[in-house]
């Protein structure tokens, strides 16, 4: 009897012990190690699903008002515990060849597919936001940032169908950011409507550590939580906005300057600026004829055609009209093979 007595004994202190452990555990994984970051403004999929569910993520109601969040949690809390972990290694600034279309919210199912969860399809929580908001990047471990690549998906974007590099527009390209643990940029996402997927790739600093990170958006509404800051510098603008104030008519000169911003393996992304000489002008043309077969796979805050090797850019109606001496941009992304020379450009102003 006692004998018996003293094995039952022993099985509830194993009990318990594994009940701590997994206690322990539990804890430990609802306060993630403060080692990389995310975008906590507008959230990532990840850290909008800690941040809603993290302390009540066994809630049965989940599935109804949150069901991206329910299936990601179901397939692998350890997505939203390790929010701050969406990072590859050694992509030498090669993005789309690293993260295959469909994976871009799981950085192309890195870690093992630890995040595969994130690029499920479907309509997850949005964050209602203005068409002008700031973009705000935590980093706990203070990595700083070479630069952040923001895109947003195009207008009539479909929340039924994967994410795809095709179905983005690079908005944005900034430049360093000091090691303060705070990223942000002031971003405008032009005449954008309805939902959308804010896409940020955020290149660490201490290595080549680069992170891909899915945040959903509404436009047309909202105010952004976070007041603006000064950026570091663009090489890549933002959608261009109508001049607060009108120039006057004019048929001054104009000139064209070629910056290419990023280049990889067959790609590349590239801006122009225009600015009018002496004298305002009301529209601005510019061309030029690429010297290595090079082509454009798609633009912003111009109307490029193409002829050939030959080039023309129109201005949008936003940003042909400019005061003497004022500037804009457009910018796209091309393909290149084998030499990528920079082209000669001429302006016509009318």
């Amino acid at each position: 009897m006692q004998a018996s007595k003293r094995a039952k004994q022993l099985a509830l202190g194993a009990v318990a012990i594994v009940a701590a452990a997994f206690t322990m555990i539990v804890i430990a994984q609802a306060n993630p190690a403060s080692a990389h970051g995310s975008t906590t403004d507008p959230p990532s999929r990840n850290y909008g699903c800690w941040e809603r569910w993290g302390d009540d993520h066994l809630n049965p109601t989940m599935a109804q008002t949150d069901p991206m969040c329910a299936q990601a949690w179901q397939a692998n809390p350890n997505t939203m515990w390790n929010w701050n972990g969406l990072f590859r290694e050694g992509v030498g600034g090669n993005h789309q060849a690293a993260v295959p279309d469909g994976q871009l919210c799981s950085g192309g199912r890195t870690q093992g597919g630890l995040y595969a969860s994130l690029d499920a399809v479907g309509e997850w929580v949005a964050k209602p936001i203005p068409n002008n908001f700031t973009l705000t990047i935590t980093d706990q471990a203070k990595h700083g940032a070479d630069y952040l690549l923001i895109y947003i998906t195009k207008q009539g974007y479909n929340p039924g169908t994967p994410l795809t590099w095709g179905s983005l527009d690079l908005i944005q390209r900034t430049g360093s950011y000091p090691t303060t643990g705070l990223y942000q940029a002031q971003v405008n996402a032009g005449n954008r409507t309805g939902r959308h997927v804010v896409y940020t790739i955020w290149q660490a600093s201490h290595l080549d550590q680069p992170y891909y990170l899915c945040s959903d958006v509404t436009f047309g509404g909202g105010t952004s939580t976070t007041p603006p800051v000064t950026t570091p510098p663009v090489t890549t603008p933002p959608v261009t906005t109508p001049p607060v104030t009108t120039p006057p008519p004019g048929n001054g000169a104009c000139t064209a300057a070629y910056a290419k911003s990023s280049e990889w393996s067959g790609g590349f992304n590239a801006t122009v600026t225009v600015t009018a000489g002496s004298a305002a002008i009301s529209g601005w043309t510019v061309r030029w004829t690429w010297a290595n077969g090079q082509s454009i796979t798609s633009s912003w805050n111009a109307t490029l055609t193409a002829s050939g090797a030959a080039i023309t850019a129109a201005n949008a109606n936003y940003n042909g009209r400019l005061n003497a001496g004022q500037s804009t941009s457009f910018g796209f992304n091309g393909t290149w093979n084998g030499t990528n020379t920079a082209p000669t450009l001429t302006c016509t102003a009318s």
